[in-house]
C-alpha cells in the first residue's frame, strides 16, 4: 500500500502556513454540531480537549485515571524545548529543526519536524499565559538550559517539575471548559476498541473501572493521545498504568503501526535493585548539564567500589574516566540519550560498573557544588536531589549519584500523516502515541514540546479539515457495528476471566520484560531478536492457558485490568522484533550489533532502510505486512552523526 504523508509542496518554511490556509474550515456555528472523542488527558490528550471546546466543538474526554491530572506527563522533570534564543547564543527554528532530525539519527520527516521547531515558540508564550511557573534569570526572562544533542540553551524549565507545570496548566484549561459544559469528563474509563463504520472511526467501547460497565460512546472523530509503550519491557520509567491497548486495539482495527522496535533508553535512571520493583525512577537528563558521568579507569578499582571498600569520593581525580567528556570533546556529558547509554552500558560491560550490582555509573556534582555552591545547584536541581536520597539513602551533595540506563520513551507509534490523522479517516494520533517527529532517537526535552504542539497548535487546524469534509450529520448510535464492537469487547473480557491457571498475570509481564531487555534492548542481533521471537510466542501461548485472572467484571477488578493490557503487550512485543529483525542497520535508539562503525557508533545504512516501517495486522497469529514511506531529505543532508 503507498502512504500518503500529505507533506505540503514548497519551501520549508512555508509549508505549515500554506498548509493551514488551504484546510477546509467549519464555521462558528457549524462547530457545535460536532462531537470529538479525545482519549487520554496528558499534556496532548489536555491541550487538544481544551483547544477543541474552545472552538466551539463538543469533546468527550476520556481517562483511566481517577483526574486528568495524574496523567503519566507530570513525570517529565527537566524542561520543554522551544527555538526562542533568549539566550543570543546562535538558536533558531532552523538549528531546532536541524538537532531534531539528526538527533534521531536521520530517520523522521523533515516536513513534520520543521513544523515542531515552527511552533515551539508559541507553546512557550501559551504556557506562560496560563501561569506555567518557568524559571527566570536575574533580568526577570526565562531561563534556559541544555539538554543532550544540541549545544545551545533551550530548554525552558521549572526546577525539576516541568511536566507537572504544565500539565497544569493545560488542566485548567480543560478545566473551564468542563466548567462551560463544552468538554464532558469520563474518568475511571478505559478504552478498550474504536468503532468503525464505512472504514471511518465513528466511536469507542470503553469500560468504566468502577462499575465494569461497558459502554459506547460516538463521535465525529477519535482523537488518540494515550501515550507511549514503554511498560512492554516491565521495568521502565513509565507509571506502571501506562499500557498500549488503545492504539494496539485501533491497530487491530486497521491502524498502521510504525517504527515499534524505536524504543528509548535514558542514561540517567536510579539502576535496578531487585525484582522487588515493579518501576524505575528517572533522574532529568537536565542533571548532565553540571553533573559530570564518569566511571573508575580500572576494574580493580571499581571492584572496591562494589565491595564497599572505598567510596566513591575517595577515588583519585586520576583514576576517574569521564568517558563521555573523553569520546565527545565537542558535546561531552550532553551527547544524545542513545549515545550516552550505550557508553554507560560499555563501561559496565567492561567490568567498570559500580553499586553493589555493577550496573551503574556515577554522575557527580562536586565540580558544580564546589563552582556554584551548594545552594544554587538546591535552586536548579533541589526536588530532584531530594527524590535520589528517599529512594536510595544516598546524599547526591555529598557522594556522586549512581545512575543506569532504563527504558524511557517510545519513538514509534500510530503511523499518521501531516495532519496527524492515522490511515483510517477520523482516527487521529496525538503526542507520544504517533510516531511522527523523533525519528530513531528522540532528544531531551522535545516530549513535552511534541505533545503540547500536536494538542494546542496542530490537531485544532488539521481536524476541522477533516469534519468539513464529512458534514455534521449526527452519528448513529444505533448502527449495527456499535452493537457488534461491544460484544467483541465483552467476549475479550469473558475469555479473560475464564483464565483460572497458577501464574499471575504481573508474573507473566516481569517474564516478557526480562525478554525483551535481553533481545530486543540496548543491543540486538539477528540471533538474539529470532531466539527472543520464540520465547515471546512461548511465554503468550502459556499466558492463555496458565494465567490467573481473579475476580467479575462488574467490580473494581486490577487483575482484569493488568490482564487485558498484558495480552496486548505479548502480541505487541513480537511486532517489535519482528521490525528490529527486519530493520538490518543501527540508527539511534535500534542498536544492531551487526551494524556500527569502528568507533562503536551506530551505523545506518540509507540505501535500504530510509523509510518508515508501517505495519498492517492481518489478524491473530497472522504475519504482519509491512509497508513503506519513503523518507525524503530535500533539506537536510544525510551524514553520520557525531557528537565529536
Amino acid at each position: 500500500m503507498t502512504l500518503d504523508a500529505k507533506i505540503p509542496a514548497g519551501p520549508l518554511a512555508e509549508k505549515w502556513s500554506k498548509h493551514k490556509f488551504n484546510l477546509k474550515l467549519v464555521n462558528p456555528a457549524n462547530k457545535r454540531k460536532y462531537d470529538v472523542i479525545v482519549v487520554g488527558t496528558g499534556l496532548a490528550g489536555a491541550s487538544a480537549a481544551a483547544s477543541l471546546a474552545e472552538l466551539g466543538y463538543n469533546v468527550k474526554a476520556f481517562c483511566f485515571q481517577d483526574s486528568p491530572r495524574r496523567a503519566h506527563s507530570i513525570a517529565a522533570q527537566g524542561g520543554i524545548n522551544a527555538a526562542k534564543n533568549y539566550q543570543n547564543d546562535g538558536d533558531s527554528v532552523y538549528r531546532l529543526f536541524y538537532d531534531t532530525i539528526k538527533g534521531g539519527d536521520y530517520r523522521a520527516r523533515e516536513g513534520n519536524v520543521y513544523r515542531l521547531a515552527e511552533v515551539s515558540v508559541n507553546i512557550i508564550d501559551q504556557c506562560v499565559a496560563q501561569g506555567v511557573p518557568f524559571a527566570r534569570e536575574y533580568g526577570g526572562l526565562l531561563d534556559n538550559r541544555s539538554f543532550g544533542g544540541s549545544q545551545v540553551s533551550r530548554t525552558f524549565y521549572a526546577r525539576g517539575q516541568t511536566g507537572q507545570q504544565l500539565l497544569l496548566g493545560a488542566y485548567s484549561a480543560l478545566n473551564r471548559q468542563i466548567h462551560l459544559g463544552k468538554v464532558k469528563m469520563f474518568t475511571r474509563s478505559e478504552m478498550l476498541d474504536v468503532v468503525t463504520i464505512d472504514g471511518q472511526a465513528k466511536g469507542i467501547i470503553t469500560r468504566n473501572l468502577i462499575t465494569g460497565e461497558i459502554d459506547t460512546h460516538t463521535g465525529h472523530a477519535v482523537l488518540l493521545c494515550t501515550g507511549g509503550y514503554g511498560n512492554v519491557f516491565y521495568l521502565s520509567t513509565n507509571a506502571i498504568g501506562s499500557n498500549v491497548t488503545a492504539a494496539w486495539r485501533a491497530h487491530k482495527r486497521g491502524a498502521f503501526f510504525a517504527n515499534p522496535c524505536y524504543t528509548q533508553i535514558h542514561p540517567t535512571c536510579i539502576p535496578v535493585t531487585g525484582d522487588h520493583q515493579s518501576k524505575l525512577t528517572l533522574m532529568s537528563e537536565s542533571l548532565r548539564n553540571d553533573g559530570r558521568v564518569w566511571a573508575p579507569k580500572t576494574v580493580a578499582i571499581a571492584e572496591q567500589l562494589r565491595k564497599g571498600q572505598i567510596k566513591a569520593d575517595q577515588v583519585k581525580e586520576d583514576d576517574r574516566d569521564y568517558f563521555l567528556e573523553r569520546k565527545y570533546p565537542s558535546f561531552g556529558n550532553l551527547v544524545p540519550r542513545d549515545v550516552a547509554s550505550r557508553n554507560a552500558k560499555e563501561m559496565v560491560d567492561d567490568g567498570r560498573g559500580v553499586g553493589g550490582s555493577g550496573f551503574a555509573v556515577f554522575l557527580d556534582f562536586a565540580d558544580a557544588i564546589k563552582r556554584l555552591g551548594k545552594d544554587a545547584v538546591s535552586a536548579k536541581y533541589g526536588n530532584l536531589f531530594d527524590m535520589y536520597y528517599q529512594i536510595t539513602d544516598e546524599d547526591p551533595y555529598t557522594q556522586p549519584m549512581r545512575i543506569y540506563p532504563a527504558v524511557h520513551y517510545t519513538m514509534g507509534g500510530l503511523w499518521v500523516d501531516y495532519n496527524l490523522s492515522t490511515n483510517i479517516p477520523g482516527l487521529y494520533a496525538l503526542g507520544e502515541c504517533n510516531f511522527s517527529d523523533h525519528g530513531a532517537n528522540r532528544l531531551g526535552a522535545s516530549a513535552l514540546m511534541q505533545g503540547l504542539a500536536d494538542g494546542y497548535f496542530v490537531i485544532p487546524y488539521t481536524l476541522g479539515d477533516y469534519l468539513a469534509t464529512i458534514g455534521p450529520k449526527p452519528v448513529d448510535a444505533k448502527h449495527p457495528a456499535f452493537e457488534q464492537t461491544k460484544q467483541d469487547v465483552v467476549a475479550r473480557i469473558n475469555k479473560l476471566l475464564a483464565l483460572k491457571g497458577t501464574k499471575t498475570v504481573n508474573e507473566f509481564h516481569r517474564d516478557l520484560g526480562h525478554i525483551m531487555w535481553e533481545y530486543c534492548g540496548m543491543a540486538r542481533t539477528a540471533e538474539g531478536l529470532t531466539k527472543g521471537k520464540g520465547l515471546i510466542q512461548a511465554l503468550r501461548a502459556d499466558f492463555w492457558k496458565n494465567a490467573l485472572v481473579v475476580g467479575a467484571n462488574d467490580e473494581v477488578n486490577n487483575a482484569l485490568e493488568r490482564a487485558g493490557r498484558v495480552a496486548d503487550f505479548l502480541e505487541l512485543a513480537e511486532l517489535m522484533v519482528d521490525d528490529a529483525l527486519m530493520r538490518n542497520e543501527s540508527c539511534g535508539g535500534h542498536f544492531r550489533l551487526e551494524s556500527q562503525t569502528p568507533e562503536g557508533e551506530a551505523l545506518r545504512d540509507d540505501e535500504h532502510f530510509a523509510f518508515v516501517a508501517a505495519w498492517e495486522y492481518k489478524g491473530d497469529n497472522q504475519p504482519e505486512v509491512l509497508n513503506k514511506e519513503v523518507l525524503d531529505f530535500e533539506f537536510v543532508h544525510l551524514t553520520q552523526r557525531s557528537y565529536k
